[in-house]
């Protein structure tokens, strides 16, 4: 039987899959070894033995382990939510980051508190509790840069003591909070899409994330966000993501209009060119790993090119979706080839002339613009 962290206990996913427990579903997933398909724990399809049944963290690994979709339950057919227990989670706290929800407060709702701890792990790289407490002091950040009393932010998020609010915002943001005018974090939120939700973030400059919550690379990208940016990530909103949200909206609903977020995406200056070079390739087209290295100028690093593809932090925005192999198949997508095919669809369908005109006013290579974190480009 595999085992991931954050997937809950081999019993407690037995237990689940013969309740044909929903509420489990996007927790974990069941591979049948007599059928070779793998289910949701929802799945209505007749309910294997457990010596017979193998689970995974996604859909995606028990793909590569050889695994078909179910045709019944329909484990791709992300619905684009987290489920209803966790969205209304999600709305409370976006509605009074200042409240606070303890263990006890969950079960009072009738949520398991350790289900809804492996969720947050899961999707979105720290619990319950750490999101809640990030969504209060992202906040108070927000007030201190706006020139508000250090007295009415600190008794305003529920700190009794200043010595209190000072240690939190430290170990949050690396600064005491008389500094945080000058300080800066990444902060992080989730947009809803049909093809499943993605996790973003934004620094004062631009988008720096956009992924697949199910995608396996994502916690080192955050990781190395840290790294790149020297900057905590925390939980809330900004002016990026808010305009982030929208675009994103209206690129699923098939508007042709493109991307204008702007967007912070630091590498080596080899990602860097290849990163600029995919912004260029126009909605509806695609373009082969080897003619993009020619692209930059570098013929015959057609495998480097792929490397730092599969590098790119701004899915969809930065569309490394719109590059395949040389015989036209589909090749690798770290989000999962079904939602590379979904993608391009959908773009076939967009009028393109109004990226092909864009394409036109475009700096070339070795102009003013970038995708670096100091050489911000709009998005196409």
């Amino acid at each position: 039987m595999s085992r991931h962290d954050g997937m809950p206990p081999a019993g407690v996913m037995h237990a689940a899959l013969r309740r044909r427990d929903a509420s489990f579903d996007g927790l974990f997933y069941a591979g049948v070894r007599t059928t070779g398909i793998v289910c949701r724990p929802s799945c209505p399809a007749r309910k294997p033995l457990p010596r017979n049944v193998e689970f995974f963290a996604t859909v995606r690994e028990a793909t590569f382990a050889g695994y078909r979709p179910c045709k019944r339950c329909r484990p791709l057919a992300v619905p684009g939510r987290h489920p209803a227990e966790v969205e209304r989670l999600l709305d409370e706290v976006d509605a009074d980051p200042e409240a606070r929800l303890r263990d006890a407060d969950l079960r009072a709702r009738g949520l398991a508190p350790e289900r809804i701890r492996r969720y947050f792990q899961r999707h979105f790289g720290m619990t319950f509790q750490a999101y809640s407490r990030g969504r209060r002091l992202a906040d108070a950040f927000q007030q201190i840069r706006r020139g508000a009393l250090l007295e009415d932010v600190t008794l305003g998020h529920g700190y009794a003591s200043h010595s209190g609010f000072r240690g939190a915002f430290r170990r949050l943001f690396g600064a005491p909070p008389g500094r945080a005018r000058r300080a800066d974090c990444i902060v992080v939120g989730w947009i809803p899409s049909p093809l499943g939700p993605l996790v973003a973030a934004s620094v004062r400059e631009g988008i720096c994330l956009l992924e697949f919550t199910d995608r396996r690379m994502l916690e080192g990208q955050v990781a190395r966000l840290g790294r790149l940016f020297r900057r905590p990530a925390v939980a809330g909103r900004s002016e990026h993501l808010d305009r982030l949200r929208k675009e994103m909206e209206r690129y699923f609903q098939g508007s042709a209009a493109p991307f204008t977020v702007p967007v912070a995406a630091p590498g080596t200056p080899f990602q860097e060119r290849v990163w600029s070079e995919l912004r260029r390739i126009p909605r509806g087209t695609t373009c082969s790993y080897q003619e993009l290295a020619r692209r930059i100028g570098a013929p015959r690093a057609s495998r480097a090119v792929g490397r730092a593809n599969g590098m790119n932090r701004v899915a969809i925005v930065i569309p490394c979706h719109r590059v395949v192999n040389g015989d036209g198949r589909l090749g690798g997508y770290g989000g999962g080839l079904w939602r590379k095919e979904r993608l391009l669809a959908l773009e076939r369908a967009i009028p393109a002339r109004e990226d092909s005109l864009r394409q036109l006013h475009l700096p070339q290579e070795g102009g003013e613009a970038g995708v670096g974190a100091q050489r911000l480009v709009p998005g196409l």
